[in-house]
This record gives structure tokens, sequence and C-alpha cells, in this order.
């Protein structure tokens, strides 16, 4: 999957009709050098967390529009909120009780941070094993889904609105990604997914992209291909 043209996403016409503004953010690194752990993420992230506990309050969070706006949508993809998180406000919340992220490797604990600062989801995936053009629809009733960390496949139903290229699944929207797709420290090309929500502003998507690719590279090196928001219309 080489350059820019090569990455498009469509929406669903089922899906389009029902979240007319739903948006992703689409950004790809590339030459990238994951480690388990090095000298710069453990700075990046004493960083963030310093700035995100200085911004945010745990009693007040879930007033916050962002946090507001995932919950919304969740609520209309039936899914509980207070007990299945954004992963952005997972993250946060977890911080902001004193509790540490999981350290998984230095580009995930990158995006992970991203997703923790801007409150946006984020995924990472290895680029070379994902088969684009993408699609955003809701899952087929049996189609399987084997997520990060699950000794099982799930089998989906037909309410689960989901990520997928021409091959499989990679996430389901937008709270747990593929396994199969997974950034290891085998990877070198690494495409990362903003998702979007009703209320979320295409310039929110972009600057939590644009943090993404950031703390990526400095964590990791890597030279950035490309930054982009797809939206329903998008030609």
């Amino acid at each position: 999957m080489d350059g820019d043209d090569q990455v498009s996403v469509r929406w669903d016409s089922v899906v389009s009709k029902r979240f007319r503004e739903l948006q992703i953010g689409i950004g790809i690194i590339n030459k990238v050098h994951v480690e388990k752990e090095n000298p710069v993420i453990k700075a990046l992230k004493k960083s963030v967390f310093e700035e995100v506990k200085a911004k945010y309050r745990i009693e007040t969070l879930k007033d916050n529009e962002i946090v507001r706006a995932y919950r919304d949508f969740y609520w209309k993809l039936d899914i509980d909120p207070t007990k299945t998180r954004p992963s952005g406000e997972a993250l946060l919340r977890r911080v902001l009780h004193g509790d540490k992220l999981p350290a998984i490797s230095t580009v995930v604990d990158a995006y992970n941070l991203a997703s923790m600062k801007t409150i946006v989801p984020i995924s990472g995936f290895d680029k070379e094993k994902l088969t684009p053009p993408f699609v955003i629809r809701f899952a087929e009733n049996g189609e399987a889904f084997t997520g990060i960390g699950m000794t099982k496949p799930l089998t989906l139903t037909g309410n689960m609105l989901v990520l997928a290229d021409q091959k499989q699944v990679l996430c389901i929207y937008p709270y747990r990604d593929s396994d199969f797709t997974k950034i290891t420290e085998k990877t070198r090309n690494v495409l990362v997914v903003a998702y979007g929500a009703p209320g979320i502003a295409e310039l929110q998507l972009k600057e939590a992209v644009e943090t993404t690719l950031s703390y990526i590279k400095q964590v990791a090196g890597g030279e950035i291909e490309m930054i982009k928001v797809f939206n329903s219309t998008y030609e």
C-alpha cells in the first residue's frame, strides 16, 4: 500500500444515511523503528500525564464536549459508554485516577498518549497488513472478528459498526482493533485512524492525527506520508 492515492474510505449507504456527520482521520508514517520502550517515550509519558492532569478533573470529565459527543454516539450504537468507555476517555480516566497506562511498545504507547490528550479514539495498524480501500459499514450477522487480546473469535451482529478493508474487519468502531493487523516490533510502516462521531469537527480529527504522528516520530522516527480527514461525501 503505497502513496496517498491508494488510501480511500467509503461509507455504506445505511451508515451515511444514519450518521451524516461521521468522519474519520487517517495518517501514515513510514520507516518507524518500534521498540518495547526507550527514554523518549518515558519522557513523553511524563510530560503528557502532567499536561492532562493540569487540564482535566475526573469529577467534571463527563461534561466535556468531546466526551459527551462520543458517549452520545455510543448510545446510538447500543453501547453503554459507562461500561465500554470510548478509548480516549478510558485512557484519560486511568491517568486522572493516578494509574499508569499499559506499556505495549513505543509506537502503541505514543498513539495511546495522543488519544488520551485529544480524547479522540485512535487505532494504529501495521500498514503492510491492510488491503484498502476501507469501508465503514455495519457488520454482517455471524461475521467473525478476533480483537487484540481475545483468545477466540467474536461473532459479530448486524448492529455493530465496523471499519473494514477488502479482506477483514479492522476495528469494531471505535473501540476494539483486530489482532492480525496490530503493530508489533516488526512493523515498519504504520497507518493510524482517528475515529469521529457526530459533533466532532474535521479540525479536531486532523489535530488528533497530527498529534499522533508527531508523537510516533518523536519516539520511533519515521517519515510522515499523509494526513487526511474523510467524510461520507468525500470524493
